[in-house]
């Protein structure tokens, strides 16, 4: 009896492994392993090192370790494959191809900034045996309060940082024949003390060029002992200006 032989054959058993894949964990597993990639990144560009050089080396390392790990579930799990072979190679060519464009090509700006004159003091002439007083002259204009040259921390970088009063109170920070190298996520911060924490910092916004001349606002109140260039990306400055 043919047909009862057949029937009476084992069915096909469908490995564990793959009986243990939903569609569930399918559509989980891409948001999953882009948090993964783009966690690994930070922790081995901002948070192990603050060398630049070193931060890229980890990174490079990290992609390759999770390109590895995604690979093995895509054949460990086929059902897998797809989502977290797709999610790695889009979330690392995208976070990568960031950071390489932000950390090789140039930006350069050429802004019309403030440009100040030192604050002037002028003397009273003094009457017949009286001695002189001086008398600070008040500006027609903007006025230097403090300026310094850039030197070098993570990367080359130069230029003058000055802080600059307008007559009505409102100050700039002028960044003039400036170059530094590009980078991520790289912002101008101001601190009170030269040698205090970045904690501490005031944020005048994102890095406009790495090379030319730009100019901040600076919000009324704030202590200005030093100017940072900052990347948020890997954690380390740049370059730095102490102010005086």
């Amino acid at each position: 009896m043919p047909l009862l032989a057949r029937s009476s054959r084992p069915a096909a058993v469908m490995p564990e492994s793959a009986r243990r894949v939903t569609p569930a964990m399918r559509v989980t597993a891409v948001p999953l392993v882009v948090i993964i990639v783009a966690l690994g990144i930070w922790i081995t560009g901002a948070v192990v090192t603050d060398d630049a050089t070193a931060a890229m080396v980890l990174t490079g390392l990290w992609l390759a370790l999770a390109g590895a790990v995604a690979l093995v579930v895509s054949l460990r799990w086929r059902q897998l494959a797809w989502p977290v072979v797709g999610a790695y190679a889009v979330s690392a060519a995208a976070i990568g191809g960031y950071l390489f464009y932000t950390s090789s090509v140039d930006k350069v700006v050429d802004e019309k900034v403030v440009v100040a004159a030192p604050r002037a003091t002028a003397s009273t002439p003094p009457p017949a045996g009286a001695a002189s007083v001086a008398t600070t002259s008040a500006p027609a204009g903007p006025v230097e309060v403090a300026s310094g040259k850039f030197t070098n921390q993570a990367h080359d970088t130069s230029g003058r940082a000055t802080l600059v009063e307008q007559p009505n109170g409102d100050r700039f920070l002028t960044l003039t024949r400036f170059k530094t190298d590009p980078g991520p996520d790289v912002r101008v911060y101001l601190v009170p003390d030269p040698g205090g924490s970045i904690t501490d910092a005031v944020d005048l916004g994102k890095l406009k060029g790495n090379k030319g001349n730009q100019q901040y606002d600076v919000p009324a109140g704030t202590e200005a002992g030093a100017v940072v260039i900052w990347c948020r990306a890997f954690t380390v400055a740049f370059g730095t200006a102490t102010l005086s």
